[in-house]
């Protein structure tokens, strides 16, 4: 399972650097998705401990830690709570490296967070905040879709020599199932991976959207007639745009999907720089099928997602333009 996989992927890189060390609210116990669970006992509280429950103070003291030369892996509780560590993110540790003329860097801080859609949670622990990260320079995000993606896209962030901001989606946790190879492994960030080559249509997600995609384009082979390409982006940004190119050269449709808000959500850039590089290979205008805009809603959750019957729609749209 996903929090297994996160579990591993901290567990090899305490027992490979002496300098890493654990931290955020209530992770000593395990944390409140079981991502921690033995870590404290294992490595003990120096080194894997709980924080006050203050996000910018985290990210301001992994910042430091980051700094002074330590590999530094921090939790936000929920995506939702990174907000108060804005500035921390954006301002300082995104900067910290072109202020100081490379003399100073905090490289080595990675701050995990669940994100996304869970069915229940409603307004303050539901929301896909990758596009506000997605504008800094200096930040690399990052999106996983399974467990075998979890621990390797971990292993790679934590030790990128930039700040990460890893965001794992909590559906996942408890949904997906693989069998993840025990020993240490690393998935390059910023390559996007085709996990289904088609001819007609290009399908791009990241996190728990790839999943959703990967059932539509089996829709629209099975009652449409059409090979569709599915791509998992995995890296927001910097992001894999010779891959995505490439992919829309060749099918001339695009459709992005993603849980966050339609306006400003990351499939906005990814339209615009493929309707700008490819323009002369679209057949159709690129679609989105994103999250509404309006706040994250409780029971009307299932309307609110970008759910398969509102993607086929989008498949059938493009393929008639």
């Amino acid at each position: 399972a996903l929090p297994i996989s996160v579990t591993d992927a901290l567990d090899t890189i305490l027992s490979t650097d002496s300098s890493a060390v654990v931290f955020g609210e209530d992770i000593k116990f395990g944390g409140v998705f079981r991502c921690t669970v033995g870590l404290a006992e294992k490595y003990g509280n120096e080194r894997v401990f709980n924080t006050p429950l203050s996000e910018q103070g985290i990210v301001g003291f992994g910042i430091g830690l980051a700094a002074a030369g330590a590999t530094a892996i921090a939790e936000m509780q929920f995506a939702d709570y990174v907000f108060p560590a804005f500035d921390q993110l954006v301002n300082e540790a995104a900067k910290y490296r072109y202020r100081s003329g490379s003399m100073f860097d905090c490289g080595q801080l990675t701050v995990r967070m669940p994100c996304g859609a869970v069915g229940h949670g409603a307004l303050y622990h539901s929301q896909s905040p990758e596009a506000y990260f997605a504008h800094t320079p200096g930040l690399k995000v990052v999106v996983p879709r399974s467990p075998i993606q979890t621990k390797g896209l971990l292993l790679a962030s934590i030790r990128d020599p930039n700040p990460v901001l890893f965001m794992e989606p909590k559906i996942l946790y408890r949904q997906a199932v693989e069998d993840v190879p025990v020993g240490d492994y690393e998935i390059p960030l910023s390559r996007a991976e085709v996990l289904k080559e088609g001819a007609d249509l290009t399908l791009l997600a990241w996190g728990n959207q790839v999943h959703v995609l990967r059932e539509v384009g089996q829709m629209a082979e099975k009652e449409l007639g059409l090979s569709c390409e599915l791509i998992d982006l995995r890296t927001i940004y910097p992001w894999d745009r010779e891959t995505i190119c490439e992919s829309v050269s060749k099918t001339g449709r695009l459709l992005v999907s993603h849980e966050a808000p339609f306006t400003g959500g990351f499939a906005a850039e990814i339209a615009a720089f493929v309707q700008s590089e490819c323009f002369l290979n679209l057949e159709a205008p690129v679609e989105r099928v994103c999250g509404w805009d309006t706040p994250f809603p409780h029971i009307h959750e299932p309307f609110y997602v970008p759910n398969k019957y509102r993607c086929f729609d989008a498949i059938k749209k493009l393929a008639s333009y």
